[in-house]
């Protein structure tokens, strides 16, 4: 792999011209928008970080999309970036199985292993969803201090699988919980969220040690999401020195009409809150939301002024784009047939039988 960019460069021009010839022009148009070098990019971080490196508020940090995105001049360029400025770093990697079987085409092992190569592992790398960790990614991850944001909902909804969060807790490993994005997750419920992970990782048995407890995803959620970002030492737990992050709950929305007295108050929480509940949200000692409005935004004019925007017409390359999403569906589910064999992956957790 000498020349990254040269095939990843190829391998757009072969699969173009492996298209039908009424989709290569649409297709060679829609890789034809992305112009942006490897050195532009990494001049964009830099000129970001520049000018946002003494904000308390905001940071900026490097975000390499996934491994089939990256050359290995673009997993080098970013380690070197992520030790010469001290940024963190957030890579999705193996949320699908495709992923898993990607990497031992290209590197003849994990992804895991691919991207160690480049030192990207270490408490300053994230690794979204890790779905398709096998046991020696797990133990290396725990090794190097690497974080895991786990996405539940997501998974769950793009058909990706279920992560070895049991696992992952198991091995010591720094874990946050995600939701990926709105427009994966329509909820956008950080309560419901965290009772779904308690949920999705409940296998069968009766031991409480083998599965997550409401504390652990109450930790996911604040300090070990903290520890995924630049403001892990100053955000996610109240305490002296730490920034006055805060968010208080309608009791009456959790226990009424009625709540055994004996129920712990944070299992009450995960078990039955929603964002419905929430009565107040602070920010660094300011309050930007109370009784169910936002204090800086007007937010209805804010929803009024997007409705409005999005009735327009869809442009000419928005059709073009949808249309192309259709026409090239077959053509993606044909390429992927037989990709991986499924038998070849023993799963962490077996949640029912088949005989």
């Amino acid at each position: 792999m000498r020349d990254q960019n040269r095939l990843v460069y190829q391998r757009d021009e072969d699969f173009v011209a492996s298209l039908p010839s009424e989709l290569r022009g649409p297709m060679q148009r829609w890789f034809e928008r992305f112009q942006l070098s490897l050195d532009d990019d990494i001049a964009l971080f830099e000129g970001l970080y520049g000018r946002y490196r003494n904000n308390r508020r905001v940071k900026v940090q490097l975000a390499p999309a996934n491994l089939h995105w990256c050359s290995d001049e673009a997993l080098t360029k970013l380690a070197d970036c992520s030790r010469k400025y001290d940024v963190p770093l957030h890579m999705h990697l193996l949320e699908t199985a495709y992923q898993k079987e990607y990497a031992r085409r290209r590197g003849g092992g994990t992804a895991v292993e691919y991207i160690d190569r480049f030192g990207l592992l270490g408490p300053q790398m994230t690794l979204g969803h890790g779905v398709w960790l096998n046991e020696d990614d797990i133990q290396r991850l725990a090794e190097t201090g690497t974080c895991v944001c786990h996405n539940c909902s997501s998974n769950f909804q793009l058909r990706s699988g279920v992560a070895a969060l049991n696992e992952i807790e198991t091995a010591g490993i720094t874990t946050a919980i995600g939701m990926d994005e709105a427009g994966i997750n329509d909820d956008r419920d950080m309560l419901q969220e965290m009772r779904m992970v308690l949920r999705a990782h409940r296998v069968p048995g009766m031991d409480e040690a083998d599965v997550p407890s409401v504390g652990q995803v109450l930790r996911m959620a604040t300090t070990g999401g903290a520890m995924t970002t630049p403001f892990g030492s100053r955000i996610g737990s109240l305490a002296v020195g730490r920034a006055a992050d805060l968010v208080l709950i309608d009791w009456d929305k959790i226990a009424y009409p009625y709540l055994d007295p004996e129920t712990p108050i944070l299992d009450a929480v995960v078990q039955r809150g929603r964002t419905d509940a929430v009565d107040l949200v602070m920010v660094a000692g300011e309050v930007v939301y109370r009784h169910g409005r936002f204090t800086r935004v007007d937010q209805d004019a804010a929803l009024r002024e997007l409705h409005q925007s999005l009735q327009r017409p869809l442009a000419d390359d928005e059709v073009e784009r949808r249309r192309l999403s259709k026409a090239l569906l077959p053509h993606v589910r044909r390429f992927y047939a037989g990709y991986f064999d499924p038998e070849a992956h023993l799963p962490y957790y077996r949640g029912n039988s088949r005989q």
